[in-house]
């Protein structure tokens, strides 16, 4: 059975903590020992509550974050960004980008993926603006941290696009290269900022 098979005829379900739990453990299972795999274990209350399917994504974003206004104002560093978004493909980041204008007011948006952008142009407008959003795929946002053009401490929410659908009907997480990517993103360094209490994470 090919997983398209499999997925046509499976109803959407919506993210939970625990699919996302299951899929850390399942990748580093065999690596791992169950002391390493504990580390990189999140409480329920690092989840932000997760979409149920029925928002749109501005709706969901309002629903999780509900002090935006005042989040938006109070931030001022460089480098860094309020809330990431973390999805599949530089297509899907601008659907997002687009879908999010009844949430985001007047703050400012980085587009953070590889196609058609070099990384080296979102160093530079990282260093010299303030952004509120970041919107991107996994494998761009790890390159820009661990070149140390995109400084986390700053950021409170990630949200990972978890339900949507391509044409081949997988989400993010059906895709191996993306998966990869988002759980080294995640190992690099937001699981850490997770278990501190400074970012939350919601499946949207």
């Amino acid at each position: 059975k090919k997983i398209s098979d499999i997925l046509e005829n499976s109803a959407p379900k919506p993210g939970v903590p625990a699919d996302l739990q299951n899929l850390l453990s399942q990748h580093f299972g065999e690596s791992r020992s169950v002391i390493e795999i504990e580390e990189l274990k999140l409480s329920d209350s690092c989840f932000l509550p997760a979409n149920d399917l029925t928002h749109s994504f501005s709706s969901y974003l309002k629903e999780i974050c509900p002090k935006w206004a005042k989040l938006r104002k109070n931030h001022k560093e460089k480098k860094s960004v309020v809330m990431l978004v973390i999805c599949s493909s530089a297509l899907r980041s601008l659907e997002l980008i687009k879908s999010m204008t009844a949430f985001k007011g007047d703050c400012r948006v980085l587009k953070l993926f590889a196609k058609h952008i070099k990384i080296k142009e979102q160093m530079n407008m990282l260093e010299k603006g303030v952004f509120h959003i970041g919107v991107g795929t996994p494998g761009r946002v790890k390159a820009l941290v661990e070149q140390d053009g995109l400084c986390l401490n700053s950021t409170k929410y990630m949200i990972l696009d978890w339900n949507w659908r391509d044409q081949k009907l997988r989400r993010m997480m059906d895709i191996p290269e993306i998966r990869k990517e988002t759980i080294d993103l995640l190992e690099m360094c937001i699981i850490k900022l997770c278990r501190e209490g400074s970012v939350k994470l919601g499946l949207f």
